[in-house]
């Protein structure tokens, strides 16, 4: 039985509203793995600032966009890795574009993009003091010695520092005013109950919007099938090889689903994904198991809707407390997204949610993020494969107990104890991984 302690008070209008702000500031297009492309976002904006393109550039990265940029695909290229990003960044990249900042590439630009790389007028390097996680400075000067330089930190598109030839044109750099996902501290104070709350009652209309992210990353999945990316995972489970062994089953659809999407981001294609706190993986494994599994269960539309909106904000409400990069790979929390969700659509209550959840930290925890890379779609599918099991379980009354492991009878505190390990224990770890990528043979 869960005995969480909750002394609960309906949300106010405010407070839904200020929910509403929140998802929509989280859950937003992205092309290509967000840790490159938010290195390519801050090029493109010195590049702009500096009113020319650069004749060097200089860029100091944390150790955890250095991990998640090295080895992923680049869209529109055939290209791996940071330098094509950056080169792109500074010849076609539009920050007016955001997560999209290269969406405009072309075969000429990637050709233009190559020049520049063995012209040599990129300088990476890493920055071992960075004060975030995520952290991105980058430095553009010109053939006379002009010099811009743009800070991101905390969230992929939160600009922290700005500055032109000795002008500052931002600087946020001490500002306390927010957090570790670059929201205001004054937004709502999420739990699980609220979450759960406000996915259920909120009026349909009001929430109808994240019905965009089942339309993008459908689309995605289904034109993966259209290539051949990655190590081919979501279309090994859809083709005779992996219908003979999985089955034609709810199960076997929900996984190839992800995989696909996943499968076509991290390889580099230029197809578009709904992200959620800064990772298209994360927006990919809250979106589809949850849209699929309700197109087969026959669900209604507005079950569907608050289904992927319970999915999409129990991520938030966890990547709040995590932060944006982690040690922890981030399909463990989305996968608990999409558990909760998953749980919903099978006829759960919030009792059962929790049960869900539970199951979710107990199986997942301490799942290593050794950075973004085709073989994502692995983990993805693994996390998928458990939001299922957690749900079936939690349907039937079943969760791991209190005397078992790190979980707590109180679901908030089993959440608290799985942030723990995955911002604060694991770092070593982090460190560790990052200097087994960086020391291969």
């Amino acid at each position: 039985m869960n005995c969480e302690n909750t002394q609960y008070t309906p949300l106010t209008d405010e407070q839904r509203q200020q929910i509403i702000t929140l998802v929509k500031q989280q859950v937003i297009p992205a092309m290509g793995c967000t840790e490159p492309i938010c290195v390519a976002l801050a090029v493109a904006r010195a590049t702009e600032e500096l009113g020319a393109r650069p004749e060097r550039i200089k860029v100091l990265l944390s150790s955890n966009i250095l991990k998640n940029a090295m080895g992923v695909g680049i869209p529109g290229t055939g290209m791996v890795g940071l330098p094509i990003a950056i080169a792109l960044g500074a010849t076609i990249g539009k920050s007016a574009y955001g997560l999209e900042v290269l969406k405009d590439c072309t075969p000429k630009a990637v050709e233009a993009g190559n020049v520049y790389i063995q012209e040599g007028r990129i300088d990476i390097q890493h920055k071992t003091d960075a004060p975030d996680k995520l952290y991105v400075e980058v430095h553009a000067y010109d053939a006379t010695d002009g010099h811009t330089c743009v800070i991101i930190s905390q969230k992929h598109t939160q600009y922290i520092y700005i500055e032109k030839n000795g002008h500052v044109v931002m600087d946020e750099r001490d500002n306390d005013s927010t957090s570790a996902t670059g929201q205001s501290a004054a937004e709502v104070e999420l739990t699980l109950r609220r979450v759960y709350d406000f996915a259920t009652t909120t009026p349909l209309a009001d929430i109808d919007f994240i019905n965009d992210a089942a339309r993008l990353n459908l689309a995605a999945a289904q034109q993966s099938l259209d290539g051949n990316y990655g190590h081919g995972l979501g279309k090994t489970l859809s083709r005779p090889l992996g219908r003979g062994i999985m089955g034609e089953s709810i199960f076997s659809k929900v996984l190839s689903s992800t995989g696909l999407a996943c499968d076509a981001r991290m390889a580099g294609a230029m197809i578009p994904v709904m992200s959620n706190s800064g990772s298209g993986n994360q927006g990919i494994c809250a979106t589809n198991p949850v849209v699929v599994f309700a197109r087969e269960n026959h669900n209604t539309a507005e079950e569907t809707t608050r289904a992927l909106l319970l999915s999409h904000l129990t991520a938030i409400y966890i990547k709040q407390q995590l932060g944006t990069l982690s040690a922890l790979c981030g399909c463990v929390v989305a996968a608990t997204g999409s558990s909760c969700g998953i749980t919903y659509l099978m006829g759960g209550n919030f009792e059962q949610i929790t049960f869900a959840v539970k199951n979710m930290i107990a199986n997942l925890t301490g799942m290593i993020c050794d950075g973004a890379k085709p073989s994502c779609a692995l983990k993805v599918t693994s996390g998928v494969s458990t939001a299922v099991l957690s749900a079936m379980l939690a349907m039937q009354g079943n969760c791991v107990s209190a005397v078992e492991g790190i979980i707590d009878e109180d679901v908030e505190q089993s959440i608290r104890n799985l942030v723990a390990i995955g911002s604060e224990s694991m770092n070593e770890t982090d460190r560790k991984v990052l200097d087994i990528m960086t020391h291969k043979c």
